[in-house]
């Protein structure tokens, strides 16, 4: 009986062992088939398709090459920042990231706080096509390492484009010549206002204005505004200037002056509660007679309608300043990145590596429609970008080619960008036109808090 009761218990052991060994064999098999990683992909989705199947065939043609997996995921301009936001707070961001307005806002605060992966590796095998002016404008200092390095990838450019319906100031009998000279130009579109109205079309108005503090429309617009009037915010050291009284009352007019045509009733009642479509919006609807608007989104949503492309609508440049000089367009370049908390940073930089070879970048821009434009001088060796039976796109790349630029103030001093994101020139209109603020007080609050916020920025480096 002990001899079997022992037989018993080694068998017993035994089966444990086995059963142990086999279950471990389950876990650690190499026939057990391991999840490829997906590289997952949030981006600014256009204001029409085809800028998104753009971006979709090279993702596509990627996948082939590479037997990669993606997953790409479209958020609208006004909901990718804050969707970006919120997925680092909760540790699960995406693996690349583009925001069409990130530039001007969060990507340099990012970098600084070091939640930005150092992209100099992607950059570095196509430098040379770049200008040293482009690079530098990704150039951000890391204050969590105390080190300067490109924490974004550069891959093409905007800037700010006037449309009109042609059709509309033909019926408005004023010529079809738009004036060049500064006030002329401004008045131009209250005329013409005047004059529809007077022939029944009471529902629109002369000027699209964003006047909102939802659209950061509005503070880029407004940014064009002080660079015709010469008005430097800062130096081109970076240096900041709103404490000088000459420029502190130059903003006190030009808000007065850019609020005034709000209150006189020639900018849509809605317009200081538009969203960044807001303004394409209205004017595809014809509730204005022009735009302006920081991309090229709305005449390439028209592009399959001929009859409207190239007969109803226009593409215009700037007016000349109101000092007589040729107008300088500010131009901001657009930037994907990868966060440091992403998932796959190092597939990633393989995508980002292929996407801004030329013959990539050139297919996405130009599929886009024309929306974005090159930073890289040999793609703009593309016909399409010069074809003057365009009305469009042949006139916005003068803007780039032949006249006069330059970048947004974030690029001389990246505590700008918190501008941008705390919208500070949008705030002072709404306090103009809703809380009833005179503009010389909207302005105070305005200098009072650029400078609370350049003083922080200066705390912590």
């Amino acid at each position: 009986m002990r001899h079997k009761f022992l037989a018993i218990i080694l068998l017993f052991i035994l089966s444990l062992i086995l059963v142990t060994c086999s279950s471990n064999q389950t876990q650690n098999s190499p026939q057990q088939p391991h999840s490829d990683p997906v590289l997952t992909i949030w981006w600014n989705r256009g204001f029409y398709p085809e800028q998104d199947e753009a971006l979709q065939k090279v993702i596509a043609d990627w996948k082939e090459k590479t037997n990669n997996k993606v997953e790409i995921s479209f958020f609208s301009t006004d909901d990718i920042l804050e969707a970006g936001t919120n997925a680092l707070g909760a540790g699960k961001p995406p693996d690349i990231f583009f925001s069409q307005i990130g530039e001007f806002t969060l990507i340099p605060q990012w970098a600084w706080e070091g939640k930005l992966v150092d992209a100099s590796d992607v950059i570095e095998p196509v430098k040379n096509l770049y200008s040293d002016t482009i690079l530098n404008y990704v150039y951000l200092y890391n204050n969590v390492e105390s080190k300067y390095s490109n924490y974004a990838v550069p891959i093409m450019q905007q800037s700010l484009h006037i449309h009109y319906w042609h059709d509309l100031i033909r019926e408005a009998n004023l010529g079809e010549e738009i004036p060049k000279n500064w006030d002329e130009f401004w008045q131009f579109w209250q005329n013409a206002q005047k004059n529809l109205r007077q022939k029944g079309q009471t529902n629109i108005y002369g000027l699209g204005l964003p006047m909102s503090i939802d659209a950061t429309d509005t503070s880029i617009v407004f940014e064009q505004i002080l660079e015709a009037n010469n008005l430097q915010i800062l130096d081109k050291q970076g240096k900041l200037q709103i404490d000088k009284p000459a420029v502190r009352q130059k903003i006190i007019e030009i808000l007065d002056w850019y609020t005034s045509f709000y209150k006189n009733g020639y900018v849509p009642p809605n317009a200081v509660n538009w969203r960044n479509s807001d303004n394409n919006t209205n004017f595809l609807n014809h509730k204005t007679l022009m735009t302006i608007n920081p991309s090229m989104s709305i005449p390439g949503s028209q592009r399959e309608d001929e009859e409207i492309y190239l007969n109803q609508m226009r593409t215009i440049e700037f007016p000349n300043n109101p000092n007589g000089a040729k107008p300088i367009s500010l131009v901001s370049i657009k930037q994907p990145v990868i966060f440091t908390s992403s998932a796959h940073p190092k597939l990633a930089k393989e995508f980002l590596s292929y996407l801004v070879q030329p013959e990539n970048l050139g297919a996405y821009i130009k599929g886009a429609k024309g929306r974005y434009f090159p930073i890289m001088p040999q793609l703009w060796q593309d016909p399409f970008w010069s074809n003057s039976k365009d009305p469009h796109i042949s006139v916005a790349s003068k803007q780039f080619s032949e006249y006069q630029t330059r970048l947004f103030d974030n690029s001389r001093n990246h505590a700008y960008s918190q501008v941008h994101s705390e919208n500070i020139w949008s705030k002072a209109m709404q306090q103009v036109l809703i809380e009833g603020l005179s503009p010389t007080e909207a302005t105070d609050i305005a200098i009072n808090q650029i400078q609370e916020i350049f003083s922080q920025w200066k705390t912590q480096s």
